[in-house]
Formats: structure tokens, C-alpha cells, sequence
């Protein structure tokens, strides 16, 4: 049985429909990602999956149980975590205490949770005492991602984790990607460096005007001509 299993769903924004009968399963320890054009709908699904939408049909089920439709705050507690692509730290906070944030939910921080994300990003362990703002932007994206592990979530959702950062941090960013869902964690992720993504993963969907329009393992996607030629590139 999937650990996240979105059937049939409908949402967007308002009264502006995005999504029109999606449907994605992540299963327990797997590596997810969604890709498609731009204004596929991508962003909105799995900002749906974490209630951040408009919900208008279908259901989102999370270990079995029904979160459709749920906030944020509540979700958390369910065991996602998710990263936004824009504005994902406190700029004015330091990067300890960016971490810290993530664990607001519990009475005190969990300093096993700390280390571990020390272990996974070593430059943040190095400048914890730095204010996040003026860190570079793949060092904004650990601290974010970091932030977001702060509660061992089973599932985490990342949203475009490598957009706007320099050619050599790419792969960085994505070996980083790897090693946590090696750790355990369930990763469902949108990217726009749609061949590098599927080339890692265990399975893709492709979204094309907000509807599921291909979906298997990566590595078959990256190899279909129908899929490089429309959507990769070539």
C-alpha cells in the first residue's frame, strides 16, 4: 500500500481550477518526482498534498489515513515535511535557530534531530551561529531542508530544491536529495532539471495542463523518445 496515495484530485486556487483528476502514490522509502512544462500544475500539487490549495474533488490519503483537505499545521503532525521553492528561511534568524524553528511543534528541541542534520549538511554545523539571509543560496536550501527533517518527517515534499542555484551546486543539491531518502524518508519532489531528477528517482509522473499525462520508473521517462522530445529537451 502506498504511503501517500492522491486520487482524482481537484484543486487551485480560489475559483481558478489548476488540478483535474491527478493522481500520485509515494511508497514507503521512495523517491518521487513530479515534471512537466511550465503552469503544468506541478507546484500545486504538491502544495495540495500539504493543504495549501483550494480543494475541489478527489481525496489525499497519507499512511492510510485521510488528510484531505487538512491544514498545514495539522498535516506536520501527521509526518510531511515540505520545503518551498521561494522565501523557505527566516533571513534574520541564524542558522541554529532557523533549525530550531522546525521543531516548534514539540516542547524542546530534539538534539538527536539536530546532529543528525549536522551530519547531513556539515556547513551548517560550521556556521550555525550565521544569520541565514546572508548565506548563499544553496546554503539557504539546506538550512531550509534542514529545518524541514528537524521532525524525522516519513514523508518530505520538495518544492523545485534546485532552481536558481550555480551549475556546480546542482548536483551537490541533488546528492543531498539521495542521502536523505537512503536515510529512510519518503521524498516527493517538483523540479525543473527535469533529466538530472529522473535519472535519481524511482519513478516520475509528467503533468501536462494539470493532469497526469505519463508515469513510470524514471529511468524508463528519460529513455522514452515521446517524453525527451516533448518534454525534456530531446
Amino acid at each position: 500500500m502506498a504511503m501517500l496515495d492522491v486520487t482524482d484530485l481537484d484543486a487551485g486556487y480560489g475559483d481558478l481550477q489548476i488540478l483535474h483528476g491527478v493522481d500520485l502514490e509515494v511508497a514507503e522509502d521512495e523517491y518521487v518526482v513530479i515534471v512537466g512544462p511550465n503552469g503544468a500544475g506541478k507546484s500545486t500539487a504538491m502544495k495540495s498534498v500539504f493543504g495549501l490549495t483550494t480543494y475541489m474533488g478527489g481525496t489525499v490519503e497519507f499512511k492510510g489515513g485521510d488528510i484531505t483537505g487538512r491544514s498545514p499545521d495539522e498535516i506536520i503532525h501527521e509526518g510531511i515535511g515540505y520545503v518551498p521553492q521561494n522565501d523557505n528561511v527566516f533571513p534574520s534568524l541564524t542558522v541554529r535557530e532557523n533549525l530550531e524553528m522546525g521543531a516548534y511543534i514539540l516542547d524542546e528541541v530534539p538534539e538527536a534531530a539536530l546532529e543528525s542534520v549536522f551530519d547531513q549538511f556539515p556547513v551548517l554545523r560550521e556556521r550555525q551561529d550565521q544569520k541565514a539571509g546572508s548565506m548563499s543560496g544553496g546554503q539557504q536550501q539546506m538550512v531550509a531542508m534542514g529545518r524541514a527533517l528537524m521532525l524525522d518527517p516519513d514523508l518530505l515534499l520538495l518544492d523545485e530544491p534546485s532552481a536558481g542555484l550555480a551549475p556546480d551546486l546542482v548536483d551537490e543539491m541533488f546528492d543531498h536529495v539521495n542521502a536523505i531518502n537512503a536515510s529512510g524518508t519518503a521524498v516527493l519532489v517538483v523540479e525543473q532539471n527535469a533529466k538530472e531528477a529522473l535519472r535519481r528517482c524511482d519513478r516520475g509522473y509528467v503533468l501536462v495542463q494539470g493532469s497526469n499525462r505519463y508515469e513510470d520508473a524514471g529511468e524508463v521517462l528519460l529513455n522514452d523518445d515521446e517524453v525527451r522530445q516533448q518534454f525534456l529537451g530531446g
